[in-house]
């Protein structure tokens, strides 16, 4: 194994996130035989399978916005994942109640995950020209603005009189 997969397989957060894992499986498993446990089965272990993917492409990558990029993926995720487990409960579709595991399981995930993103190094990015990480009025993003498309200057450059002889 190498040392990049062992170090994120001992992060608090990716253990946490195979635990969510497992218990998804668990409820998808015991989920009774419904027309909707196929959609419910696979939102459950679909999400619980991307967190742990984007725990690890956040931990495999050194740009801040790429890391906080993931981390909102897996925010949605685990919202997406437990609202799936939530559903099977009312529709009365598991055997044994595991909203509040699952519950319980978010929540020290949630611990842990607030932990971890608040050590991102915030010094160590650049400019993703989105402008959600950058303060407009930095140079830094007044550079980038200057190189976006401005549809004002663009319209600017045509004639209103021009287009009105077009339209008669």
């Amino acid at each position: 194994m190498s040392k990049r997969l062992d170090k994120i397989q001992k992060l608090p957060v990716y253990k946490i996130a195979v635990e969510m894992y497992e218990l998804a499986n668990a409820i998808v498993e015991a989920l009774k035989e419904d027309e909707k446990k196929e959609h419910l089965a696979s939102e459950i272990i679909g999400n619980a399978m991307l967190i742990q993917v984007k725990v690890a492409g956040a931990a495999g990558s050194s740009l801040y916005s790429l890391k906080m990029q993931n981390a909102v993926v897996i925010k949605i995720a685990v919202h997406d994942m437990l609202n799936a487990v939530i559903v099977t409960e009312m529709f009365d579709m598991n055997n044994d109640d595991y909203v509040q595991l699952m519950r319980d399981k978010v929540e020290d995930f949630r611990l842990a995950f607030v932990n971890w993103i608040r050590g991102f190094d915030k010094t160590h990015d650049i400019p993703d020209n989105w402008a959600i990480r950058y303060d407009t009025s930095t140079p830094e993003q007044e550079k980038l603005e200057e190189l976006m498309f401005d549809d004002d200057k663009f319209l600017e450059d045509f004639d209103d009189e021009d287009t009105d002889e077009e339209e008669k």
